[in-house]
């Protein structure tokens, strides 16, 4: 089975820089606690990189 990640934006984005804002875009967030089930690929995982201290990750069997 492929793997997902289960991405939830926990931090605000207010006063971040404008390529954090469109990384969490880009993933699909939009507010606060709204989470979204992305595939586990290395696109994805450098996203949530970029923005690991603006969400928590859960990885899901799908």
């Amino acid at each position: 089975m492929a793997k997902k990640l289960e991405i939830t934006l926990t931090r605000s984005l207010i006063g971040r820089p404008e390529d954090q804002r469109v990384t969490v875009k880009t993933l699909g967030l939009r507010k606060v606690n709204h989470t979204v089930v992305q595939e586990d690929n290395a696109a994805i995982r450098g996203m949530v990189n970029k923005v690991s201290h603006l969400v928590s990750v859960k990885e899901v069997e799908a």
